[in-house]
């Protein structure tokens, strides 16, 4: 019995010694910023690009307002390199749809929000409203 204990702490004190952490970053949801646009944060520390895809014209599922299927639209950030992806979005107010595409073909709701809505095809996608 001594010796299982002892290889449980052990094995804890490696684990904790060594940074590993098996909870992932809580991100708060998007949030009206004081210039009025909404910032949009999603945690992807391994992912090569990250969109926002919504249902405001300008970005209209990442169609963009000219159909045009680019792959710019809704493209967001990681300028200090965290894996925490970020995009500002001037949007007036209203009730906004919204999904993060990772690495072009990923669609994932946003973990960090509660709020959402049936997507039509069994899953959901997230929402905002902005005042």
């Amino acid at each position: 019995m001594r010796r299982i204990l002892f290889t449980i702490a052990l094995t804890s004190l490696v684990l904790s010694s060594c940074g590993l952490t098996f909870i992932k970053k809580r991100l708060p949801p998007p949030s009206q910023q004081n210039d009025g646009a909404v910032l949009f944060r999603f945690d992807a520390p391994s992912a090569r690009v990250v969109q926002l895809a919504g249902n405001w014209p300008e970005n209209n599922w990442l169609a963009g307002q000219a159909q045009t299927g680019s792959f710019k639209v809704g493209l967001m950030e990681d300028p200090d390199g965290d894996g925490v992806w970020e995009r500002r979005e001037a949007l007036p107010p209203g009730r906004y749809q919204y999904k993060f595409v990772v690495d072009e073909n990923n669609w994932k709701e946003d973990p960090n929000n509660p709020e959402k809505v049936d997507d039509g095809f069994g899953g959901f996608n997230s929402l905002v409203i902005v005042d």
